[in-house]
């Protein structure tokens, strides 16, 4: 499906773009993988490990349409990734985070659509299914303008898919590298914000590949969640530190006790397929059907009960310690 096609990633020095590129390179014989940042430094680190001669580098920020419309001259698929992640940041600088989330998700929807681009996917977050956060509720936002623009998209033929999915181990910030550095410090206790807080988790490479099938997958307007496992923060820290002590420290600014991916408010329009969720548009599109009980690789998908609710807490899939460093080590490679 990529080969000979021009790819842009927004955002695509994160951990999620390094990864998404490799696997690229590794399956496919793309034209261009074009990285659009504003990190001119991780730029230039990421030039180093991806050089071929289908990389580009842009520099430039989803807040900036004019420049963001120059790089999507050409493209044939987007995947949308630039977002202002950390959830106590978000608290603490809410324009900034509306900024990039939500006119930066403006942008590349408008961009997309001048350029013509085939297909875009947004990536979202466990956090903008009944957010409490400033960072979850401008994903919401984010993944509501994603949705709406196949409505708008008029005589383009440009669609627009979102993928949600749950914390990803060992990505930069979050909680494995943080308790390896402490850990390597010689830290002499482990903090954890709550004994009973769980998570939803997947691998980096998880991730990617789920994006990608998407692209295959995808009629427009539909969000898609992976089936993954759950954890336990204590579990993890357990896992990782066996002979230190753990101190509770409280939950942060806008943080959840447990996860939600598929809200009961829209089990009404959600669909199980075998190894994911969709949760098909609650708005009526205008240029083609609703129908989401098959996806464009004819997999079929059944309604699932009235009130159902995904949430990391009540997930039937819990990882085991030794399940759990063995997570570990994969996001490692």
């Amino acid at each position: 499906m990529f080969n000979n096609k021009n790819i842009l990633i927004t955002g695509g020095t994160g951990s999620f773009g390094k990864k998404y590129v490799k696997t690229l390179l590794q399956r496919y014989s793309p034209n261009k993988i074009i990285i659009y940042s504003r990190d001119e430094l991780k730029q230039f680190e990421m030039q180093q490990d991806f050089n071929q001669t289908c990389m580009r580098y842009f520099i430039g920020d989803v807040r900036d349409k004019e420049r963001l419309t120059q790089a999507l001259n050409g493209v044939d698929f987007v995947i949308h990734a630039a977002a202002l992640k950390q959830v106590p940041a978000a608290e603490y600088n809410p324009m900034e985070c509306i900024k990039t989330n939500i006119n930066g998700a403006e942008n590349v929807i408008s961009a997309a659509l001048a350029n013509n681009v085939e297909k875009v996917i947004a990536l979202s977050t466990d956090k903008a299914a009944n957010p409490i956060n400033l960072y979850g509720a401008t994903k919401l936002v984010s993944d509501k303008l994603f949705v709406a623009a196949n409505n708008i998209s008029g005589g383009h033929n440009t669609t627009f898919s979102v993928v949600r999915y749950g914390n990803v181990v060992g990505s930069r910030g979050s909680v494995v590298p943080f308790f390896d550095k402490l850990i390597n410090e010689g830290a002499n206790e482990i903090p954890v914000t709550h004994n009973e807080m769980t998570r939803f988790w997947i691998t980096l490479q998880g991730g990617v590949d789920f994006v990608l099938k998407n692209f295959e997958r995808m009629l427009g307007g539909e969000i898609f969640v992976p089936k993954i496992p759950s954890m336990r923060i204590m579990d993890l820290a357990k896992a990782m530190a066996p002979n230190l002590p753990i101190k509770i420290i409280g939950i942060r600014p806008g943080e959840k006790l447990h996860e939600i991916m598929c809200p009961d408010d829209d089990s009404y329009h959600t669909f199980e397929y075998d190894d994911h969720f969709v949760i098909a548009p609650s708005i009526k599109f205008y240029s083609r059907s609703n129908d989401f009980t098959a996806n464009a690789l004819m997999e079929t998908g059944r309604p699932v009960s009235p009130g159902f609710e995904y949430n990391s807490k009540n997930n039937p899939d819990f990882l085991t310690n030794e399940q759990l460093l063995a997570f570990n080590q994969m996001a490692d490679q």
